[in-house]
């Protein structure tokens, strides 16, 4: 599993919105094929990119109300946010060369 840390909607607010560096939140569910394909590309994506960000996953098992906020329909979901907005995204499977070029353009 990803070393990305879990987001819950208690923390939600002061890990993503509050944060000082963008942060990805991938919204995923244990039972999704294609969620735990992206993990090993999430996980080199905040290693090349360090300190500069924060890679974060919601499971929208857990948190229905808060996928159901940012409109998740289907998963993998990346949301990227930036001084407590949400400020990119993307839907579905995607190389860890895309994930990092969208995440830095944020820096």
């Amino acid at each position: 599993m990803s070393a990305a840390a879990a987001v819950s909607s208690a923390d939600f607010e002061a890990t993503v919105l509050k944060s000082e560096v963008p942060v990805l939140v991938d919204f995923w569910a244990p039972w999704c094929g294609p969620c735990r394909r992206i993990a090993p590309e999430l996980d080199a994506v905040a290693e090349q990119l360090g300190e500069k960000v924060k890679i974060v996953k919601l499971n929208v098992d857990e948190e229905p109300e808060l996928a159901g906020q940012y409109g998740i329909q289907s998963i993998p979901a990346l949301l990227i946010f930036k001084g407590g907005k949400q400020v990119d995204g993307m839907v579905g499977l995607a190389p860890r060369q895309v994930i990092a070029e969208k995440l830095s353009a944020h820096i």
